[in-house]
């Protein structure tokens, strides 16, 4: 069963453009544990939101987890790791943080009470209803 999640990126770091013409690249440099756990708990065939952070705010793509987790080649310590994501397509309507508070449906995703994290769940039920917005 396909599981969802949201992954976050600063368009500054690595945007939704570069992936796009990247097409699949690992998503590397996660350096929290728990974000790291959820990169593990990750199968093949997961579909993710791509979220621009900091000034933009906004869900703007779909990327397809298609490798297994492995160790982060650019961590030393050896505990981190990473996974390949496929960009699959840009939303039609970009969904904004702002749009996502102000929906009582949504108040208890993981986005509002962790936004700090750049890998996080996003369940069924949320998923749907932001790829409603989205579409």
């Amino acid at each position: 069963m396909t599981a969802y999640w949201l992954i976050k990126s600063e368009p500054s770091t690595w945007s939704w453009e570069q992936h796009i013409k990247k097409g699949i690249e690992p998503w590397d440099g996660v350096r929290n544990y728990q974000a790291r756990n959820y990169l593990k708990a990750m199968q093949v065939g997961d579909l993710c939101f791509f979220y621009h952070s900091v000034k933009e705010r906004r869900i703007v793509g779909i990327v397809e987890v298609v490798g297994d987790y492995r160790l982060d080649p650019t961590d030393s310590t050896g505990v981190f790791g990473l996974r390949d994501m496929k960009a699959l397509r840009a939303v039609k309507n970009p969904v904004s943080l702002d749009q996502i508070k102000n929906i009582p449906a949504l108040r208890k995703m993981a986005l509002l009470k962790q936004s700090r994290l750049s890998v996080q769940p996003v369940s069924p039920e949320e998923w749907a209803y932001i790829l409603s917005l989205a579409e």
